[in-house]
């Protein structure tokens, strides 16, 4: 299997296990659904702090470079930003995404971590 195949994002879904911008209800986290063609991705979430989200990128290797939009339960006004992830394989051959992001307007960095969802 070459790394493209074992990177590729296309149907997985994952659930958010920690975050520095917000604290994660592990009773009921953000979900994540990823869809990715030819390196290009895409998908949506919601979950505990987000009502609905949006976002596109691409896959190159190991690394995923998205942009996002998300409505959050505190307010109506629309949250936007970028993030750099990093594709880590689990030992039970699940995927770990580890997210650096930085909201618009905000120049504090961010970090979450999901976990895929089988």
């Amino acid at each position: 299997m070459n790394e493209n195949d074992l990177f590729d994002l296309d149907g997985r879904r994952f659930a958010m296990v920690s975050s520095t911008a917000s604290r994660v209800d592990p009773d009921a986290p953000t979900l994540f659904a990823y869809t990715e063609a030819d390196g290009v991705v895409w998908g949506s979430y919601e979950g505990d702090t987000v009502v609905h989200g949006r976002f596109v990128g691409a896959r190159r290797g190991a690394e995923v470079r998205l942009n996002y939009v998300h409505l959050t339960k505190r307010s109506a006004d629309p949250v936007a930003g970028s993030s750099t992830n990093r594709i880590e394989l689990l030992r039970d051959g699940r995927i770990r995404l580890v997210e650096e992001f930085q909201f618009d307007g905000d120049d504090t960095p961010q970090v979450s971590v999901c976990e895929e969802i089988v």
